[in-house]
């Protein structure tokens, strides 16, 4: 971990590479991918931080949930690439704690992400303050921190059922749920990402996760928008929406 400024000014570099099983068929990192690149940053981070899943599982009965994420790409990443990922959060005074992320390689910058994450009881599920936790005092990335807020997504009016989908056995984490990063499959299964012209590329997406999924349980999936951006949205039996995501396409300069 390096630091700059006061002592309590910190952030962390990790270095992780597009491999085969990152990429789609145009041998560009799929989303989930990269999303899952950033939530082990995310991880690795907190456990240096002192405040990782573990310690906060023993000391506080609590653990992590992540409510939105965001990314922006400048171009796409492909396989065979060395990413960069910097990320540092900013304090940790109310129920949300933001994470940034700044990703380069080879030393340019190529794109940027934040997330939001809240800390809930592990019998509860209520949601704590982040003041509780004596470690997160005073600490921040300094002038690096972002202002981007993650604010809730507005859906179109006009959605359409695409597909139901059931949650299995693939789709789950170590909490026994559906992992963060599958709901971006989700989202480019449903809109048929597979048929994307080599020259546009998602350039920018926000999920936001509003009820936890577990296997055996179906969502039907709905899309909308037009084709520089697109949404989409999970619903569960009872009508509940699960998860929300917008995505935004642009052109690849040649």
């Amino acid at each position: 971990m390096s630091g700059a400024g006061e002592k309590r000014e910190v952030w962390s570099r990790y270095l992780v590479s597009i491999d085969s099983r990152d990429v789609d068929g145009h041998g560009r990192c799929r989303p989930s991918a990269l999303l899952g690149h950033l939530q082990e940053a995310a991880t690795l981070a907190a456990e240096e931080g002192g405040f990782g899943r573990d310690w906060m599982l023993k000391e506080n009965r609590a653990f992590w949930m992540l409510s939105r994420m965001w990314f922006h790409l400048d171009r796409p990443l492909s396989w065979g690439e060395q990413l960069t990922i910097q990320t540092w959060h900013r304090g940790g005074k109310s129920a949300l704690m933001y994470r940034d992320f700044d990703l380069l390689v080879d030393g340019a910058p190529v794109g940027e992400a934040v997330s939001a994450w809240v800390l809930a009881d592990l019998d509860s599920h209520k949601l704590l303050r982040l003041s509780s936790i004596p470690c997160l005092e005073n600490t921040t990335g300094g002038s690096r921190c972002k202002d981007r807020l993650l604010r809730k997504l507005r859906m179109p009016q006009d959605m359409e059922k695409t597909e139901r989908r059931r949650m299995r056995y693939s789709d789950t984490d170590i909490n026994a749920h559906v992992n963060n990063t599958r709901y971006a499959d989700f989202a480019c299964d449903a809109l048929g990402l597979e048929q994307l012209p080599r020259d546009r590329f998602l350039t920018e997406m926000q999920l936001d996760y509003l009820m936890e999924c577990r296997p055996g349980e179906t969502l039907e999936l709905y899309t909308g928008g037009a084709d520089g951006e697109r949404f989409v949205s999970g619903m569960d039996d009872a009508g509940k929406i699960r998860f929300e995501v917008q995505l935004n396409f642009g052109n690849i300069n040649s």
